[in-house]
């Protein structure tokens, strides 16, 4: 079985490829191969290659500099996975896709419900939802996995950051108003390959939207401090002590994308379908500093 991971070398990209190559053949192929901006590649790609399952894992994820660049976010944030759930459709496979919480207008404290109503803050959030919508309304097998706070041991991301900020600073003041739940780019990937069947070419879920995070919740500066509290513990050397991260409200570090101060998402709709039960933020914290710093 052929599988189409986009956005291999992302975070997300590079754990399913780990995660996804005991179901068959992965292909990830670079932008030097495949450039999904250019539509006529993609269908080119697509015709020659035939995949057997897609999971799409390109974004356009600079949000704030999606302000300036609409067209692009656009292409891959909406176009791209429309484009894919038109294949998807035609050839008669399953397509897997992500999504994200800047989906929701961000306000209240309730965690948001698969159906829950959309009102996105930016450009960033828009496009992905447009996508949501496409693939959604496209007739093909699918699974849109919305998840927020997304990082890795790999990549650029706010642990990696934080790491290298607190090994230069003595203080950090980090916003501590907006509200979610940092989910490893290793358990979206984890999850995944839980939602397809032993064959790969099928889900195991029912077409439809879910919810990806870890349970619990906090805050950025919270997180900031607990990663932290935890590199100190690993014996990393810091410059600044947990209790040196000050925090400060979203209005003292102004940014051209809004951001939504309620990311919390509802995660019972997942684990019932699946019959799992998610892990708390905290230990997949734990598990994916230790490999950053194993590394």
């Amino acid at each position: 079985m052929k599988i189409l991971v986009t956005g291999g070398s992302g975070q997300v990209g590079f754990e399913l490829q780990r995660q996804l190559c005991i179901f068959g053949e992965v292909l990830a192929p670079t932008r030097d191969v495949l450039d999904l901006i250019e539509r006529t590649a993609v269908e080119t790609w697509l015709q020659s290659q035939k995949p057997d399952l897609i999971v799409n894992a390109a974004a356009y994820t600079a949000v704030d500099k999606a302000e300036s660049e609409p067209t692009l976010a656009n292409r891959l944030n909406a176009e791209l996975p429309a484009q894919l759930a038109t294949y998807a459709r035609q050839a008669g496979i399953p397509l897997v896709h992500y999504s994200t919480d800047y989906v929701y207008p961000g306000d209240g404290i309730a965690a948001w419900k698969e159906s829950s109503a959309p009102g996105p803050l930016s450009v960033y959030g828009a496009s992905k939802l447009a996508g949501d919508q496409a693939v959604l309304a496209s007739g093909c097998r699918h699974v849109i996995f919305r998840t927020s706070w997304v990082y890795a041991a790999r990549g650029h991301n706010f642990m990696k950051t934080m790491l290298r900020l607190g090994r230069e600073r003595n203080a950090l003041a980090v916003v501590d108003d907006q509200v979610g739940a940092p989910t490893p780019a290793r358990l979206i990937a984890q999850v995944t390959a839980l939602a397809l069947n032993p064959k790969g070419n099928n889900l195991a879920l029912p077409s439809g939207l879910y919810h990806l995070a870890p349970r619990g919740e906090t805050n950025w500066c919270a997180f900031a401090q607990e990663i932290f509290r935890q590199a100190a513990e690993a014996g990393e050397a810091l410059a600044l002590e947990p209790a040196s991260v000050s925090p400060i409200p979203t209005s003292d570090y102004p940014t051209p994308a809004s951001r939504p101060r309620n990311s919390r998402l509802a995660l019972g709709k997942l684990e019932e379908a699946l019959g799992i039960q998610l892990p708390d933020w905290q230990s997949q914290l734990a598990l994916t500093l230790q490999e950053h710093l194993s590394r």
